[in-house]
């Protein structure tokens, strides 16, 4: 995968069972087009109609002014949902400038 691919990574968003794809292209040199799709969630949803591209600058504003979360923020989107964090791996990945690796959180038991 080279900057300029399109990205896709799919979400398991967890327990709300709203599960979503996120593709990510670059548009121009520092800007990458975002497409939300087969989500239930009317959040997504929204955030979706909200967030259609982000910039290089913006995507490492911090997150109070980062309009990645912003726009999660105000779509209503939950505080733990795994879906804005996903959309910055693959604006990374799509420009380049990260790998694409799956990430995970994982539940465990103290002892197993």
């Amino acid at each position: 995968m080279t900057a300029g691919e399109n990205t896709f990574i799919r979400v398991d968003a967890g327990i709300c069972g709203f599960d979503c794809t996120i593709q990510a292209a670059v548009k121009e040199k520092t800007t990458v087009r975002l497409v939300f799709s087969d989500s239930a969630c009317e959040h997504i949803q929204r955030l979706g109609d909200r967030l259609r591209e982000v910039t290089l600058k913006e995507l490492f504003m911090p997150l109070s002014r980062n309009p990645i979360f912003v726009s999660a923020e105000r779509a209503g989107c939950h505080p733990a949902c795994p879906v804005p964090a996903a959309v910055v791996k693959a604006a990374e990945v799509a420009m380049g400038l990260a790998l694409p690796k799956s990430a995970r959180i994982d539940f465990v038991r103290p002892g197993d």
